[in-house]
């Protein structure tokens, strides 16, 4: 494949590889179901994880949680407003799930940021953000020594939720509503390698109950915290 440059200046070939592996892989899986985005490559597989399994990672989140920040350190304090922590990787059900999406997405666990766990109570957002990194913004050079961009996103819901919560993708015109246990994946690059606007996503104010999720996000390189 010939050397492809994003708006940034940074060769994106080898996201665009990491694409097609992934891509490929998940699309061999009889599981693992691709959802009717023309302008995204986004993949949902059911039951990924047990009953049990959501419980204890609640529990792990409920003891962790914080008031979550945004990683550009805006102060918009209702730009989001749901509780999250960065999980123990030590903990063996956390190293279990982190193991778990590695080798469904086909992804070296190196290339992995810490698993993250999020909660939003009623009338908790997250409002309309991409998980790629603007290569315009202040913090894109450090980002470029510690593995580079966000190439794909794995998120999966802990928990059912009364109503509301939805992850909603405006740009595609579709929401994902919370099933527990269920694991979402979406490549946040364009086949090139560049990042794809269409990856926009939002988390929809909870109206009733709470929702629980933990994400993991992958670079394009081996992550160094």
């Amino acid at each position: 494949m010939s050397e492809i440059v994003d708006d940034g200046g940074v060769a994106s070939a080898a996201r665009a590889r990491i694409g097609e592996t992934v891509r490929a892989r998940l699309e061999r899986n009889p599981m693992v179901s691709r959802i009717d985005a023309p302008h995204l490559e986004i993949y949902g597989r059911q039951e990924f994880l047990s009953a049990e399994e959501c419980a204890g990672l609640r529990e792990l989140i409920d003891a962790g949680a914080q008031p979550s920040t945004l990683f550009s350190g805006s102060a918009n304090a209702d730009y989001r407003t749901s509780a999250s922590c960065h999980l123990s990787p030590w903990s063996p059900l956390v190293m279990a799930v982190s193991d778990r999406i590695c080798a469904l997405m086909g992804l070296a666990g190196e290339h992995g940021e810490t698993l993250q766990g999020q909660r939003y109570q009623a009338g908790q957002e997250y409002k309309a953000h991409c998980d790629y990194f603007p290569v315009t913004a202040s913090y894109w050079p450090a980002m470029l020594k510690t593995g580079g961009q966000r190439s794909w996103t794995a998120m999966i819901y802990l928990s059912a939720v009364e109503a509301g919560g939805e992850t909603h993708f405006p740009h595609c015109g579709f929401m994902v509503p919370p099933v527990e246990g269920m694991l979402l994946m979406w490549n946040n690059m364009e086949r090139d390698g560049s990042p794809n606007p269409f990856s926009l996503h939002a988390a929809r104010p909870v109206e009733r109950g709470a929702k629980y999720v933990v994400t993991k996000w992958f670079r394009e390189r081996p992550w160094t915290p």
